[in-house]
């Protein structure tokens, strides 16, 4: 049975859901008007996923080591899922360049369709895949909340903006 937790970002309210078996989504809660859960009521199954959300937010942590579940997906997806992973914290890389590492060049569409159904944001870092050109393209957490994860992790941004 799972179970939601919220937490407060810079980006506004994040829903943390999962079980038992890991951390199955972590979504932007857009205007649901959720209160952040505070953390000694945090369920047992989400407190590592909610400790380690608030250390990425206050530069204390720049990879997530979770145990995730997510319901759903294919096959693929589930492996563009894990590639995203590769993709290290203030580095981006294209669609093309997660298409070639799962050794198929021509799933560049493919690549991009699995990674807008991420249902891990910012622990599965889909905000640092881009254009080819370098561009920004499309986020489900909208394109503002993309540009801000990723000037975040520049090195040259200093101090906490989470507390």
């Amino acid at each position: 049975m799972s179970t939601t937790a919220y937490l407060d970002s810079p980006l506004g309210t994040l829903a943390l859901i999962g079980s038992e078996a890991g951390l199955s989504a972590v979504s932007f809660n857009e205007g649901a008007g959720h209160l952040a859960t505070p953390s000694h009521e945090v369920p047992d199954c989400l407190r590592e996923a909610h400790r380690q959300l608030r250390a990425y937010f206050g530069r204390e942590l720049r990879d997530f080591d979770l145990v995730c579940a997510p319901t759903g997906g294919t096959g693929f997806q589930r492996q563009v899922w894990a590639a995203l992973g590769s993709v290290g914290y203030g580095r981006t890389a294209s669609y093309l360049d997660v298409a070639k590492l799962l050794n198929n060049p021509q799933s560049v569409r493919a690549v991009g369709a699995a990674n807008g159904q991420n249902p891990l944001a910012i622990v599965w870092p889909c905000h640092r895949i881009i254009g080819a050109d370098g561009s920004l393209t499309g986020y489900a957490g909208g394109m503002h909340r993309k540009k801000w994860l990723l000037e975040f992790e520049q090195p040259t941004r200093q101090g906490a903006l989470f507390g």
